[in-house]
């Protein structure tokens, strides 16, 4: 990892948060609504990663794999029934990871410029921050819905990129998911991964960021 980083792009699900309390009751709320069958949390887990609509899809077939003849009404009453519960609930039981405060805190002090690219949709982003009380610390955010295109698409880092003028070897990525690090890996810029967090059971290092750590505060040591 070059030492001369700037600009920080942090994931924000399953690096600095984990939301799948919140996310699984929205989920079986949703499903229960429509009369359909709830599931463990531990199996909703495996769903998140790829934004709302996925994941609603995902629970609508009952597997990762979503079905080919999903019905396409039904889809968009769950959706909206999903994102007007999670809209309500999406702060009742998240917490952030060990240590993921601090060391933003630091990491602000010492001059990085922190921002986020996850692919939950945009509107419940600063709600969130705002609930752990570190919506301050980071001076842009990217939303599943903010461009056109979402990670692993390597745009949504690019775009950060060129908002603050920083080049790519100045930027660094930190995610737990191969979207993340594909994501960085096409847009040539080193990454970070966290070998917490939601990867559907993959090994972070398949996808081969630069570097992987499995404590938050090893950031600190490693930018």
């Amino acid at each position: 990892m070059k030492k001369n980083k700037k600009l920080l792009i942090f994931d924000l699900d399953g690096t600095l948060i984990d939301s799948v309390p919140d996310l699984a009751n929205s989920v079986n709320y949703t499903l229960e609504q429509l009369n359909m069958k709830s599931y463990k949390e531990d199996t909703i887990r495996q769903w998140v990663g790829n934004g709302a609509s996925t994941l609603v899809k995902r629970a609508l077939s009952g597997d990762i794999d979503i079905s080919l003849d999903l019905d396409e009404e039904l889809f968009n009453k769950a959706l909206e029934i999903f994102l007007d519960y999670y809209s309500k609930h999406s702060c009742d039981n998240t917490i952030m990871y060990n240590n993921v405060k601090d060391t933003l805190e630091s990491l602000k002090n010492k001059g990085y410029i922190l921002t986020i690219v996850t692919n939950k949709p945009y509107d419940f982003i600063k709600p969130i921050l705002k609930s752990l009380g570190i919506e301050d610390l980071f001076s842009y955010y990217i939303g599943a819905d903010s461009l056109s295109v979402k990670k692993p698409n390597p745009e949504p880092l690019l775009h950060i990129c060129k908002k603050f003028g920083i080049s790519i070897e100045q930027s660094v990525m930190i995610g737990d998911s191969k979207n993340d690090i594909l994501a960085a890996n096409s847009a040539n810029i080193e990454s970070i991964g966290v070998t917490y967090g939601y990867n559907y059971d993959e090994d972070i290092s398949v996808y081969k960021p630069t570097l992987i750590i499995d404590d938050f505060k090893k950031l600190l040591i490693s930018l």
